[in-house]
């Protein structure tokens, strides 16, 4: 692609650049209020050689626009030596947080602009010529974990198969990573808009020498960037293979000569203008702003609840109808499949066993047992900067809170964190669904504990009707590419599913309610949702069909007998954490 650009075309003349370029900031300043009006974000990539003038680009728009909807993010230059010593890079674990998690950490609503000096693409090109700092060297692995307990055997394979993830070539990681993070955008109401900007290899070699000569500038001009001139046919190969790479038709490449500072800003304007222009004609659309509204109003804690009151058993009859109609009408708007490999033996609602228990006395020897091998085990994966992400969704009234307790028991305060889901802030709807979780992630070496989770979109908000259909029903493959990138960073990701039988759960609502010290515990809404059992155990089973994945599977726990789910819980993430710390 790098070949398309025209370094002998004559330069543009301050004559003629000066009316265009007035004309064309004057529109795009009144475009981006009309993009905050409409909720339209605009993120903008400026890629491109060293000395090439991405900056001075940026601050050319920035002038002219309103500060108070637009952002710049600046990429640092990756840390050789930092990788070099980081501890995880032995464990597989490429940093102390995935490498897109700074890009989406960065992200502006939408209704704002968001400039990326340099952004994904650049740090994809860092890692791969920096690979020997953080390539995995996990050769084979010794797994004595696991091995007859329930529910073991699936989490080896898991971390089997996460480690495979691990492997895979880095440039077709980081093209994937890339193609997923703008698709996202895009089907969320953004507009991508990439620039390259291109220099030949005697400009920037001449722009570089001028920076570095001048003291005011040479803070900006390492004697190693200097020296990269040399390597300009290698980067210029690299730079080409990922241009042609990621041109997706969603988000293409505008290639700018950098040798023009002129012509650049106008083409640069002419582009932001015509995307803008583009997206404030596209028609909205009844049913997004319908569900957009009502999660807005949840957020707020406007919603009515509906108390369940006395019925007759015609009636009961009737709800129970209607909600079976309703779950059955969302099912069919579910994926039929999932472009990701899911395991054969997923599990079902319908197979549990609610007849599992453990007697008391093995519950208090085991569960000692299992805290104290947690607490060596989260000690040695501290020491290896390994991530550990322990994810709970269920029932009401199944035993999340209790079941987090006793794994958060077993661990030093200062090494987890339990991030809890509730509605989303409105700030949090004006970005993608899952960028609160992006910004949610337990450092290398940590624990993040998720008490309900990312899972919300294809649950409650599918139920509820928070999402469209179309929302709903692509966050399913989102979300299996957000694991894949958190099992690629090197996470131990577990996911669990807290069961309970609907007499059981019946059972604790009525104890709830009758014991004063847990009666805040028990709301209006539980029992509302008691009514949509049909359309929530549809969604459980198309979340189980559809994102079960080789890599990052869900696991069943069987909670009637809340001890036998807690020990079976920390077995689990005991025998993950013995899998991946064994790797040799």
């Amino acid at each position: 692609m790098l070949e398309s650009i025209d370094f002998s075309r004559p330069h543009l003349s301050k004559e003629e650049y000066k009316p265009r370029r007035d004309a064309l900031m004057e529109e795009l300043v009144v475009l981006q209020q009309e993009a905050v009006k409409k909720g339209v974000g605009l993120v903008v990539l400026f890629e491109g050689w060293n000395g090439a003038g991405k900056g001075s680009r940026i601050s050319d728009l920035m002038y002219n626009l309103d500060a108070r909807a637009t952002s710049v993010y600046v990429t640092e230059d990756l840390d050789v030596e930092a990788a070099r010593a980081f501890p995880g890079a032995r464990e597989g674990v490429t940093g102390f947080f995935p490498v897109m998690q700074e890009f989406w950490h960065a992200l502006g609503p939408r209704g704002a602009m968001t400039f990326y000096d340099r952004g994904w693409y650049t740090a994809a090109t860092q890692h791969m010529l920096y690979t020997e700092f953080g390539a995995l060297s996990l050769d084979g692995s010794r797994d004595d974990g696991g091995k007859g307990k329930k529910g073991g055997k699936k989490t080896s394979a898991a971390m089997e198969r996460a480690r495979d993830e691990r492997h895979i070539d880095l440039l077709h990681r980081y093209l994937t990573s890339a193609a997923d993070f703008e698709q996202q955008l895009v089907d969320d109401g953004y507009v991508v808009v990439k620039f390259f900007v291109h220099v030949g290899q005697d400009a920037q070699r001449k722009r570089l020498e001028r920076l570095h000569d001048d003291p005011a500038t040479r803070w900006r001009v390492s004697k190693e960037k200097l020296a990269s001139v040399g390597n300009y046919p290698q980067a210029y190969r690299l730079y080409d293979n990922l241009l042609e790479g990621s041109n997706f038709s969603y988000a293409p490449w505008h290639l700018v000569s950098g040798e023009d500072k002129r012509a650049a800003n106008l083409a640069i304007a002419e582009t932001l203008v015509a995307a803008v222009k583009g997206a404030l004609a596209a028609r909205p659309d009844p049913a997004a702003a319908e569900a957009a509204a009502k999660a807005q109003a949840n957020s707020a804690g406007l919603l009515d609840e509906a108390p369940q009151g006395e019925r007759t058993p015609d009636q009961e009859r009737a709800v129970r109808a209607a909600a079976e109609r309703e779950a059955a009408e969302a099912s069919a708007r579910a994926p039929r499949s999932s472009r990701f490999a899911i395991v054969d033996d997923g599990p079902s609602l319908d197979a549990v066993d609610h007849a599992l228990v453990l007697d008391p006395d093995c519950y208090k020897h085991e569960l000692k047992a299992e805290q104290d091998r947690l607490n060596r085990l989260e000690m040695e994966m501290y020491q290896k900067r390994v991530p550990l992400m322990v994810m709970y969704e269920g029932w009401d009234a199944a035993g999340k809170g209790g079941n987090i307790k006793r794994v958060a028991q077993a661990l030093d305060a200062r090494a987890y964190t339990v991030f809890p889901s509730p509605a989303p802030t409105k700030p949090e709807l004006l970005h993608p669904h899952l960028w609160r979780y992006w910004t949610r992630l337990p450092k290398a070496g940590h624990v993040g504990i998720y008490d309900r989770s990312w899972y919300g979109r294809v649950l409650v908000e599918r139920v509820e009707g928070f999402a469209t259909p179309s929302e709903w029903s692509r966050a399913y493959d989102e979300i299996n590419e957000f694991e894949r990138e958190l099992v690629r960073w090197g996470a131990i990701l577990l996911k669990f599913w807290v069961d309970v039988s609907p007499d059981e759960q019946l059972r604790r609502f009525r104890d709830r309610e009758q014991d004063p010290a847990k009666q805040w515990k028990i709301t209006d809404e539980d029992w509302r949702n008691r009514d949509k059992y049909p359309q929530y155990k549809a969604a459980i089973e198309d979340m189980f069909r559809l994102t079960s994945t080789t890599f990052a599977p869900w696991v069943v726990l069987e909670s009637d007998d809340k001890r036998y789910a807690r020990v079976k819980a920390l077995k689990i993430i005991n025998d993950a954490l013995e899998a991946r710390l064994r790797e040799t």
